[in-house]
């Protein structure tokens, strides 16, 4: 059976933001490296997103209706 590690493309997919954002964000250890190319499980990203805090740093303001 193959393993299948995600790409920093395929992260910034699953997390929906832009590869620049994805940049600024602490990943965790990758699960595998090969030469200089870094792979996680998908298992690995989706726990590490569940336990950021805040998942995105400060809260967004909200907005004020009338």
């Amino acid at each position: 059976m193959t393993i299948r590690y995600l790409s920093l493309t395929e992260i910034a997919q699953r997390l929906d933001v832009t590869k620049g954002a994805l940049a600024r964000y602490r990943l965790p250890e990758p699960d595998a490296l090969t030469g200089t190319t870094r792979g996680w499980l998908p298992e690995t990203i989706d726990q590490w997103n569940a336990q950021r805090p805040g998942k995105g740093g400060r809260p967004r303001k909200q907005k004020e209706t009338e």
